[in-house]
Formats: structure tokens, sequence, C-alpha cells
């Protein structure tokens, strides 16, 4: 094996450990709804880590590799674990090293080293960039949030919500300018509490990768919001089977992608997590002209509440947001609603504005629906405040019609 695939193969590896690793050392609360403190790893594979790793004899060292230095308290040397083990076994071998350590020093470690894969490290960073403090009331202090289509009206409401609650956030979208700025704005206040992952969600590797990445960064995760999706506005007598093909792989197969990835990821970590999905309202009341967007999204929805069954056995909660129209956060638009305002407007005979007030104006609040609103169910979901999964928040101002049942 070439040196390049070797180094890439002990990634991949350690992307598989990581989660097993971080979910050890959380911190039970004693609390049913949220069983488990987590914590942020980080990871080192410089050629230095991977050999101050190599043997237990390094902890004698007085130079540790960048950024970590050397305390009262040895590293955790993992020279003799089997890597390659199946989860069950790994987990067990791993559970039993990090409980004989915690017996012997009265505490969990804090630098792990990886027998060829590097170091792991706990990053004890404040919130404090935040407005309102970085204090333990952060109610997502520590947690790893995931939101995927992000760089839109609903992804930055969502993005902004889950930052302020405490979270650490991966923005993830399509590669580009876009993303790149969307980034850059976050980042004004976010700091180094948000990154941006380029994901394809129609893409299985761009999927796997993405969430590598991102193990990588801090350790694992926590939370993912399943927010990429597109539009169209067609008949269904006139509509396009390639273009309704386009909507089926990024609607449902880019959620059923996102799912599958990130179940295996909550098995391996054993500290539950939640999923939310962003859903529509044209799932329980769909209209005319909105055929492919309705059934595509109603496969998502379908498919959540299928994974509330299915994960509910690992402590995973699986819920849905049912937005009415959004058209923008800020200075960020609506993806979707720049696909099919237009055509929107034209059965109408509406501009731009006019729109938006006869989407506010036809719900029972003469409410209109923002990105923020979005976040705040999320919040709802994600902060655990009812013992509640398979369920759906509408966001819509109430509209009858669309009301679950």
């Amino acid at each position: 094996m070439d040196k390049n695939k070797s180094n890439q193969v002990n990634l991949n590896r350690l992307a598989l450990v990581t989660p097993v690793i971080r979910g050890l050392l959380a911190n039970p609360t004693g609390n049913p709804d949220i069983p488990y403190e987590p914590v942020i790893l980080k990871s080192l594979t410089s050629k230095e880590a991977v050999n101050f790793a190599a043997s237990a004899e390094s902890a004698k060292a007085q130079q540790y590799p960048t950024p970590l230095a050397k305390g009262r308290k040895p590293p955790l040397f993992l020279d003799a674990a089997d890597f390659s083990a199946e989860p069950e076994n790994l987990r067990k071998q791993l559970s039993d090293w990090i409980s004989d350590y915690s017996g012997q020093y009265n505490r969990k470690p804090e630098i792990i080293c990886l027998r060829d894969l590097g170091i792991l490290y706990l990053d004890r960073q404040d919130n404090s960039w935040f407005p309102r403090g970085g204090g333990p009331d952060l109610p997502l202090k520590n947690k790893v949030a995931v939101v995927t289509g992000a760089a839109g009206a609903i992804g930055y409401g969502v993005c902004r919500g889950l930052l302020e609650a405490g979270c650490y956030l991966a923005a993830t979208d399509l590669p580009g300018e876009k993303l790149d700025d969307f980034l850059a704005e976050l980042k004004e206040t976010a700091g180094d509490h948000v990154i941006a992952v380029p994901i394809d969600v129609t893409d299985k590797a761009s999927v796997a990768q993405g969430f590598e990445n991102i193990i990588q960064t801090w350790g694992g995760i926590d939370i993912v919001v399943v927010n990429a999706g597109i539009a169209m506005v067609s008949l269904l007598k006139e509509i396009d089977l390639d273009a309704f093909r386009k909507l089926e792989k990024v609607n449902v197969e880019g959620a059923l992608l996102t799912l599958s990835e990130i179940a295996r990821h909550f098995i391996l970590q054993g500290t539950g997590g939640d999923v939310i999905i962003i859903s529509t309202k044209n799932v329980p009341s769909p209209g005319a002209g909105f055929g492919a967007y309705s059934a595509t999204k109603a496969a998502c929805h379908q498919l959540g509440r299928i994974a509330s069954i299915e994960l509910a056995q690992y402590g995973v909660r699986v819920n849905m947001v049912a937005p009415d129209a959004v058209f923008s956060e800020g200075k960020h638009k609506s993806g979707l609603w720049e696909e099919i305002g237009p055509s929107r407007m034209q059965a109408r005979g509406l501009d731009e504005k006019e729109l938006q007030e006869y989407y506010r104006t036809r719900n029972l609040l003469k409410a209109r629906v923002t990105g923020r609103h979005v976040s705040n169910a999320v919040l709802f979901f994600a902060t655990r405040q009812t013992p509640t999964t398979g369920a759906t928040i509408p966001v819509d101002g109430g509209l009858p019609d669309a009301t679950p049942r």
C-alpha cells in the first residue's frame, strides 16, 4: 500500500474511532431527556503526533506536540488497541481502558494517544463570543450541529439559532462562493465555533466525507438539521420527467443518504442525538402546480417518521418542522422562492412584495413567517423540551388545511 493510501486508511479509521471515544468521555447527567454532557474532541494527525502516540514512554517528554502541554495526569496510551475491530468489540476495549484510567487517576483522560493514528484531546473553549455570554446556561453548549443546504433564508435563521444556543456548527451546502460568503458572515460573530463543509447530499461519498471532516474537527455530531431541498412549479400533465427526477434526487435521496450516515454515527457514538427535518406545509396540504415538490417532500417527511421508529432504541429523536413560505432572512434569500417565485407572481398577477403579502394574509395569525421562526421550532426539538419523536411542528401562522393529521 502506498503512503498516501495508508494515510487515508488511517484517517478513515480515526473517523470511526473518534466518535466512540467522544461518547465514552461524555459525562452522564442523570437527566433522561438529556442524558449526556458532550465534549469537544480535537485530533492531531501530524507526523509528530503519530510518533508521540507510538509509545507510552512519550509521556515523559517535556515537549508535547502543539498545542498540547504536559499536565499532572499523563495521556492515555492505547498502544494495544485493535482499531480495526467490530464496533461493539472496539467500544468494549476502549471503555475498559478509559474506566481503568479513571479509576487510577480519579478523572477521565484529557489526552488519548492512538497508535498509528494520532492524538485526540479535549478542547475546553468557552462561548464568550455570544452576546449573552458563555455561561453554563447555554442549552446546547458543546453540542455539534450540522445543517444541510444551509446557505439560504431558513438555513441562516437555523444556523444563527443553533450558534446562539451554544452549538459548534457545521454549515453545509454545495461548494462555491455562496457557501464561502455565508461562512464569512457567521464567522464575524461565531469565530471558530462555525465551519463550512461542502457537501452534495445526492452523492454518498460526498456526504460520508463531509461528516468525516466534521468529526475530525470536533470529534462527533449531536444534531443534524436536514434542510437541503429544491422546488419546481409544473402541472402534472406538463411535468418534465428529468426535472422531477432532479427533485427526487435532492429531496428524497439526499435526505435518505443524510439519515443513513448520521444513523451509523449516532450508534457508534452511543450518546443519542437529534435529527430535525425541514418539511413543508405542502406535505399535508399540497397545491396545484406543486406536485413534484409536494410528493418528494412527503417522501422525505415519511423517511423522517420511519427514522424516528428505527432510531429511538439508540436514544435518537427524529422530528419535523413544517414551515410555509419563508422568503428571506437578513440578506439571505430563499433559493426555493427564487426558483418558484416568478411563476407564483405570474399566476396571481402580483409583484414580489405583493406575493409576500399574499402569503402573510392567508394564515390565521396574519404573520410573516421568518427563518428565525423556523429556528425556534428547531431549537424546541434540539433542546428536548418534551419527550417527543416522530412529531411535526407547523410554522405557518395557522393554516387549517395544513394541520398535521
